[in-house]
């Protein structure tokens, strides 16, 4: 488990990360999402030792992990600019690699290259973007930590490739208990893939919630009623509504039987209950909280 505890880090007068109080549960994919500039490299540099914090502490598993071999060869971090030794081959980051990290999977690092159809011995310097971080995670993968951070690692990655990541860390979560802590700019890239989501803002956490349960306690109901539109819905809680002529879009908040069970007593035209996207979800949750969150996510 990693435990980040009121965690701040500032660069000269730029606040960066500022009293960040997370815990990433072992066995989850955490989804860290906020636009560029929110401060989720920042803080996923401090998870992984590179950093120290100004004020807090981060732990894992009760050890801090700055300064502390022991806990860093199980955290395996992958930058959003992967960085590869000038004029290197993927063969010479395997040997950087196995001797960094005790548990490296060479024969797995071999077969994955052939995979993914990645020449061991050209210069990476020759390789496409993609490419590049197709190699970073491939070396993130054979590394055998229990943590692998992984910092925009998609961007760049075809649809395909982006399929492959996403079956790559459910194989190791499912082997051998491996915990992705994904940081993204989009919601949708990480709806389909996370367990639970942070939405980091100008340094801070809005909102830190399981996924499935924020999306059980909204129900989105779209329906044309016989007659005139209630008034209001007694015994729920409506988020929102809008309507456009006679079709009404509500959101409430309640469990899909309450939820049925109070629009039952009305009379429609048409009627059905809608899955809320992940993006719904967070702008509904951070305007509750008094966040306009439309004017930062990027969807």
């Amino acid at each position: 488990m990693i435990d980040i505890q009121n965690v701040s880090k500032s660069y000269e007068k730029i606040r960066a990360v500022h009293d960040v109080s997370l815990t990433l549960e072992d066995g989850q994919v955490f989804g860290l999402v906020g636009t560029n500039g929110a401060g989720k490299s920042t803080l996923l540099r401090l998870i992984a030792g590179i950093l120290v914090p100004d004020q807090g502490q981060i732990l894992v598993d009760g050890e801090p992990v700055y300064d502390n071999p022991a806990v860093r060869e199980n955290i395996f971090f992958i930058s959003d600019e992967p960085y590869f030794f000038p004029g290197s081959r993927a063969v010479d980051m395997k040997k950087w690699y196995k001797d960094l990290y005790p548990f490296f999977d060479t024969d797995r690092f071999d077969k994955l290259l052939k995979d993914f159809g990645l020449d061991p011995r050209r210069r990476i310097r020759t390789y496409s973007k993609g490419m590049r971080r197709q190699l970073a995670v491939i070396c993130g993968i054979c590394a055998g930590t229990r943590y692998l951070l992984c910092d925009e690692t998609t961007d760049g990655l075809d649809p395909v490739m982006r399929q492959a990541l996403k079956s790559l860390l459910g194989g190791d979560m499912e082997e051998r208990g491996l915990t992705p802590v994904l940081a993204s700019h989009n919601l949708r890239e990480l709806e389909d893939i996370c367990d639970h989501v942070g939405l980091l803002h100008q340094g801070g956490i809005l909102l830190s919630q399981d996924i499935a349960d924020m999306k059980l306690g909204l129900q989105k109901i779209q329906c044309v009623f016989t007659g005139e539109a209630p008034a209001e819905l007694p015994g729920l809680e409506v988020v929102s509504h809008e309507a456009r002529g006679r079709l009404h879009t509500y959101v409430v908040r309640s469990g899909r039987e309450e939820a049925e069970a109070v629009f039952s007593q009305y009379s429609f035209v048409f009627y059905e209950i809608l899955n809320l996207s992940l993006e719904e979800v967070f702008i509904l949750e951070t305007e509750a909280v008094g966040y306009d969150v439309k004017k930062f996510i990027l969807g």
